[in-house]
């Protein structure tokens, strides 16, 4: 197993987060490189890490990860970060017309991806939507 890693942001990820996955050699290992770049493209305050065993992403609080034990669909938890915040009490709205959210509290959400090309506007959306929320 893989030593514990330190949280260290990277705008472009191309180093702890690579490692990880080339450790782990996921079998939509491309489909998660794709959604890495989609996310780190939306905005430039968005940096991604290993956090939580996995590649987590980032403003000035980490606000995703991608859920690395599915290995049929990629797939990411959007969360609001470690500490309890009001959102976990009213909860946090999004416009998901594609349908991409399974809610797992008021507070976090399971996205998952079919096809991350043709879903590449709706993933961006709801970025973009999540970040706003948290700031």
């Amino acid at each position: 197993m893989a030593a514990k890693r330190a949280a260290k942001s990277t705008r472009d990820g191309s180093t702890e987060v690579t490692a990880l996955l080339e450790e782990r050699a996921h079998p939509l290992r491309k489909d998660i490189d794709q959604v890495r770049k989609i996310i780190l493209g939306v905005d430039p305050s968005i940096s991604e890490a290993v956090k939580w065993n996995t590649a987590s992403f980032r403003t000035t609080e980490f606000f995703a990860a991608v859920h690395l034990r599915s290995e049929d669909h990629v797939q990411l938890v959007f969360h609001t970060g470690a500490k309890v915040k009001q959102s976990a009490q009213h909860g946090v709205e999004l416009d998901d017309p594609d349908g991409l959210c399974r809610w797992l509290a008021k507070d976090r959400c399971l996205v998952t991806l079919e096809a991350v090309t043709r879903q590449r506007k709706a993933l961006e959306s709801l970025v973009r939507q999540w970040i706003r929320q948290l700031a």
